[in-house]
């Protein structure tokens, strides 16, 4: 049982090929590109009008200097909640729980921000390392406490979206089997479980958009600390 509640997240493989550069390919693929016309779709208006919403957002705490990574943060908050949301579709794939890919999308842009700190201003960025009126002795221990906690950021930002996603999907296929189960046996009781599933796809919903924006806005405020 447990075997076939985990094998949702296995990468799936097409002759031996693992398919899931093709599944963080397809939300490109969907989105449909701006054109010339003056007057252009209700889709393509909306995806504007979110798209420019959501940016004025992100650049509210950030200074002038981290206006640069505008398309690279608007882009990452598109990819992950359509690929998010794309996983929650019958007999489909989510990428993002794989701690792999999450590990991959963090762990660079966190680098990038550590880098850029440490290139424009090396002395604020190694004052995070130590709180101002730290008293001596325990200076060598807060150094330490510091360092290991900037270390674990981009595993932080992995794991919590790759957990929050995985326990999503479980529910869903857990509830989902019951459901069916009782269909026979117990109608009434199927029929809430089915209800109490209506729900939580719901919720699964809004969790998909809110990590998506959660692992964006703490990469943000990781880059505000070093702009």
């Amino acid at each position: 049982m447990t075997v076939s509640l985990f094998d949702q997240f296995m990468s799936p493989t097409l002759l031996g090929i693992p398919l899931m550069a093709l599944a963080m390919t397809l939300p490109w693929i969907m989105y449909p590109a701006p054109t010339a016309r003056w007057l252009n779709s209700r889709f393509l208006a909306l995806q504007g009008w979110f798209i420019n919403r959501f940016t004025q957002q992100l650049l509210l705490p950030l200074s002038l200097g981290g206006h640069k990574w505008a398309a690279l943060l608007t882009s990452l908050m598109i990819f992950l909640i359509t690929m998010n949301m794309l996983g929650l579709l019958p007999y489909t794939f989510t990428p993002t729980t794989q701690l792999s890919l999450n590990l991959g999308l963090a762990t660079p842009l966190w680098l990038a921000t550590v880098i850029l700190g440490m290139r424009n201003q090396p002395t604020h960025a190694l004052g995070h390392l130590l709180p101002e009126g730290t008293p001596g002795p325990l200076i060598p221990v807060l150094i330490v406490i510091e360092t290991i906690s900037l270390f674990i950021r981009p595993l932080a930002l992995g794991v919590r979206l790759t957990a929050n996603l995985t326990a999503g999907h479980l529910l869903i296929q857990l509830i989902s089997t019951a459901a069916f189960v009782l269909l026979s046996s117990m109608p009434a009781v199927a029929l809430l479980t089915s209800t109490v599933l209506v729900l939580l796809t719901l919720l699964e919903v809004a969790v998909a958009m809110i990590q998506a924006y959660v692992f964006v806005l703490l990469l943000t405020l990781y880059l505000q600390e070093n702009v």
